[in-house]
C-alpha cells in the first residue's frame, strides 16, 4: 500500500489525527484516518505475589477502570522506553524500581492507531510519593495478589487490553519462553 498524501485534521497535547490517502496494491484508491499517539511504557510493578494497580475515570468509556499504570511522555515527547517506565511507575504510584525487565512490545489498536508500547516488569520496589499529573488527579492505587488479578480479568472487572496483553508476557516470560 502507498501513501500519495496526508493531512492532519486534528491535535492537541496528546495525539493527532490525520487522514492519508492511499493507493492499494491492487490499483485502488482509498483513505486511512490514522490516530498518531507517541510510544508509551506500561510498568507490572511485583512484589512477591501482588501486583500493583491503577483505578482511573477512562473518559471515552465513562467508566473507572483498573490498569497497569502506563502512558507517554508529556507534550508527545519521547523518551527511551526504560526511563519512560520509570517515569510512569514513579508518576502513578510513587513506587521506584532497583531493576525494570522489558517484557515485550504492544501494538494498541494497529487498525486505526501508530502508537506502540514497551511493557516491563517493576521489581525491587520501594515506595514514594506520587506526582501524577492533572488529568490522573482521580487516581486510586491498590495491590492485588496474582489471583485477585485474574479473577477480575476473567470476571470481565479488569478489560483494559494493554494491561491483560502485557500480564500474558508476564506468563511467558517467568515459563523463559
Amino acid at each position: 500500500m502507498e501513501q500519495r498524501s496526508s493531512r492532519q485534521v486534528y491535535a492537541n497535547d496528546w495525539m493527532t489525527v490525520r487522514e492519508d490517502a492511499v493507493r492499494r496494491d491492487d490499483g485502488s484508491d482509498g483513505i486511512y484516518g490514522v490516530v498518531d499517539k507517541p510510544d508509551y511504557a506500561l510498568v507490572i510493578p511485583l512484589d512477591g505475589d501482588r501486583v500493583r494497580l491503577v483505578e482511573q475515570f477512562r473518559y471515552p468509556l465513562g467508566l473507572r477502570r483498573w490498569e497497569f499504570p502506563q502512558g507517554t511522555a508529556p507534550g508527545r515527547s519521547e523518551l527511551a522506553p526504560a526511563e519512560l517506565a520509570a517515569r510512569e511507575l514513579r508518576e502513578e504510584t510513587g513506587l521506584s524500581a532497583r531493576r525494570l525487565v522489558e517484557l515485550g512490545l504492544l501494538d494498541v489498536a494497529p487498525g486505526l492507531a501508530s502508537q506502540r508500547g514497551r511493557a516491563f516488569l517493576a521489581t525491587g520496589l520501594t515506595q514514594g510519593a506520587a506526582a501524577r499529573e492533572h488529568e490522573e488527579q482521580d487516581m486510586r492505587t491498590a495491590w492485588f495478589t496474582r489471583a485477585e488479578f485474574e479473577a477480575r480479568v476473567a470476571g470481565g472487572e479488569i478489560t483494559d487490553a494493554q494491561s491483560i496483553a502485557a500480564y500474558t508476557l508476564l506468563l511467558l516470560w517467568e515459563r523463559g519462553t
